[in-house]
């Protein structure tokens, strides 16, 4: 079966480079839904038939108003009873599954089928089996306009990011006595059959890498089968990119683009730590459901309704400020609505001052000021809306004081003294927050977390002990348990993990916002990935690239000598305020981004891939915006999940004693 021909989409010609999610959505509009009115009038309207997952896939990459545009005007649930429209033609898009299959089937066959034709688009390969069974039955044949592989069976996520959808990897995975459960190969293989469809939808072959197992490094280490995940997930991702290889038309022969495999254990600390950027702290703080935020108005009427609202890139403002440190969004959405003021004198005279000061408060009292202007005012009054309530969280909840601390454990500037003077004395923290913190401190000070000392650190922070499980289950994310006699537990890492992740200061300039200081250590294996400098040995290949292969795509010399990684030791402390703007040109402040961000630099080299095995982080998701334009590469970020501090805690704690439980189940 032929996969659609989608050559434009590769990344081989970076004159025609088109951006990972602008490819996605292409190929679902145009190479899928308008292929099927190709050669009919452009009001043939059409039924879109899809399962849960594909409805999942076409949700996260295109709007209802896309697919109305391409000549579809009814929506349908595969597995649902649905109204026959026998004078119309249905496009199916869906999972190649026997159960599918049959549906379909059932739908079309006899003297009295659902719809006059049916065009089928499968998300990833099927079966001959399956094939077959169609191609028996000549009723359904002749009513068949296409059968095709779209092989698109992956969720974006973001303009740079993309999810296989299995939440409960981390526990599938990872969980106590899941080595060889059904649950475990079934989402091993799943998530290797989706990863696979993002290279044949984008038509790349990727030179494999992966995080090799403990032992691989030192060999008096026991191999565990946690060890084993990436390199079992690279083989089975292998077996699908091979027979793609063969079977999809275009597919490229030698490596095209570079594919990191790890997973959660490279970085225990970026799921728990307060991240200060304006995107993270919304997921983190304002109970988001996914990316939809709720709020309440005022109308012209003067009464109070709520609104819904999706927090993603089709908001200009979203896209301008997600990537700042809240002190830079909230500067950004001051001048803005200042200059809005200074524009109006009517907002002047409403406010009684010169627009050129203006506090949360009054930014508030603008935009119900002016309802005339509430279509100029609709986006930022949501951004008003939402500083002004995490300001609210810092404050109620003293995250200055916790953020400072954090980092201050991470990078070596405090230890056992500031955490304990901390939870002895802010009575009033939260139990979530004070678990953080001691889990950033047992990701860095695994020594100092033994069996008494362990109890002593519980009743210290006046925790639970199914909040401690937590600490306890991040032995099965790379931080092995010695048991003791005692009944307690000890954090030690394996013998790769030098100085005990204490992280190093990367460009600090004394002007930077303080509480910006931390960075996820994928930051740093994706520039040794680029720079040639990722060891073979810890990430070895699935396959030797070619010797024509170049991973940067460019000038190599010139590159590296850019771009080339830099770490300077800390020599004095920056001041101790999160309100302190930055003027260092590191790619996180305000005017960098917006400067960058501007000016598109045209991508110069091959893509990189990243895929976390457990779940991705929002600070993650911003390395990969960040390294875009500092590389000149699109860095494109695949996980199983994308998770906030709360979830990734309630995750750890059902790895083991908790495994029946549900997701539902379990809170902090």
């Amino acid at each position: 079966m032929a996969d659609g021909d989608s050559s434009s989409t590769s990344s081989s010609s970076y004159g025609d480079f088109k951006a990972f999610r602008q490819v996605t959505r292409e190929r679902l509009l145009h190479e899928m839904l308008r292929s099927t009115k190709a050669n009919e009038s452009k009001s043939s309207w059409k039924v879109l038939i899809m399962d849960k997952v594909t409805t999942k896939v076409m949700s996260y990459t295109c709007k209802m108003a896309d697919i109305t545009e391409e000549g579809i005007s009814v929506v349908e649930d595969l597995n649902r009873r649905r109204q026959p429209f026998p004078a119309m033609e249905a496009v199916y898009f869906i999972q190649p599954s026997k159960e599918n299959v049959i549906t379909f089937m059932s739908d079309m066959s006899g003297n009295s089928p659902l719809y006059k034709k049916a065009y089928v688009f499968f998300s990833s390969p099927i079966s001959k089996d399956l094939v077959g069974h169609i191609k028996r039955d000549i009723s359904i044949l002749s009513r068949i306009a296409a059968l095709r592989e779209m092989n698109l069976e992956y969720f974006c996520i973001d303009s740079q990011g993309f999810s296989t959808d299995h939440e409960m990897a981390l526990e599938q995975l990872f969980g106590e006595h899941n080595e060889n459960s059904r649950d475990y190969e079934v989402c091993l293989n799943t998530m290797a059959s989706r990863l696979a469809t993002v290279f044949a939808s984008l038509k790349e072959f990727p030179v494999v890498r992966f995080r090799a197992a403990r032992s691989a490094m030192d060999a008096t280490t026991t191999t565990t089968f946690r060890d084993l995940i990436p390199t079992k997930f690279a083989a089975a991702l292998w077996d699908c990119l091979v027979k793609y290889r063969s079977t999809v038309p275009k597919f490229p022969q030698t490596e095209t683009c570079d594919l990191l495999i790890v997973e959660r254990s490279i970085d225990q600390i970026a799921p728990v730590i307060h991240e200060w950027t304006y995107d993270a702290m919304c997921h983190d703080l304002l109970n988001m459901e996914g990316n939809k935020y709720v709020y309440e108005i005022t109308t012209q009427s003067g009464k109070m309704e709520k609104k819904e609202v999706l927090l993603e890139e089709h908001d200009p403002v979203w896209s301008e400020l997600r990537d700042l440190h809240f002190g830079d969004a909230s500067m950004r959405l001051h001048d803005k609505m200042s200059q809005f003021g200074s524009k109006n004198k009517a907002a002047q005279i409403r406010l009684g001052r010169d627009g050129n000061e203006l506090s949360t408060r009054d930014m508030q009292k603008m935009v119900q000021a002016l309802p005339q202007y509430s279509d100029q005012l609709d986006k930022l009054s949501l951004h008003v809306d939402i500083a002004a309530k995490l300001n609210q969280k810092i404050k109620e909840q003293g995250l200055s004081d916790i953020g400072h601390l954090e980092q201050d454990l991470v990078f070596g500037d405090a230890g056992a003294k500031e955490l304990i003077n901390m939870l002895k004395t802010k009575e009033d923290m939260t139990a979530e927050n004070k678990l953080r913190l001691l889990m950033i401190y047992a990701a860095i000070h695994p020594e100092k977390i033994d069996g008494v000392k362990s109890l002593q650190w519980t009743q210290l922070a006046r925790l639970s002990s199914e909040d401690m499980n937590a600490v306890k289950n991040m032995e099965y994310i790379g931080a092995p348990i010695s048991k003791k006699q005692s009944g307690g537990f000890s954090l030690k890492f394996g013998t790769h993990k030098k100085k005990h992740g204490i992280r190093k200061e990367r460009n600090q300039d004394e002007e930077a916002w303080q509480l910006s200081r931390f960075y996820p250590m994928i930051e740093e294996l994706i520039e040794s990935l680029h720079n040639g400098e990722l060891s073979k040995e810890e990430y070895p290949c699935m396959n030797e690239p070619s010797s024509t292969f170049q991973s940067n795509g460019t000038n190599g010399a010139s590159v590296r000598s850019t771009n080339s990684l830099v770490h300077s030791v800390r020599t004095s402390k920056p001041a101790s305020t999160w309100a302190r703007p930055r003027h260092s040109d590191d790619g996180y402040s305000s005017d960098s981004t917006l400067r960058h961000a501007a000016s598109d630099p045209m991508i110069l080299g091959k893509r990189i891939y990243v895929f976390i095995i457990g779940g991705v982080t929002r600070s993650e998701l911003r390395v990969a915006h960040k390294l875009t334009r500092k590389l000149k590469r699109e860095v494109v970020l695949g996980s199983t999940s994308v998770d906030d501090p709360h979830q990734f805690i309630t995750k750890l704690k059902l790895l083991n004693a908790f495994a029946d439980l549900s997701l539902d189940d379990l809170e902090i």
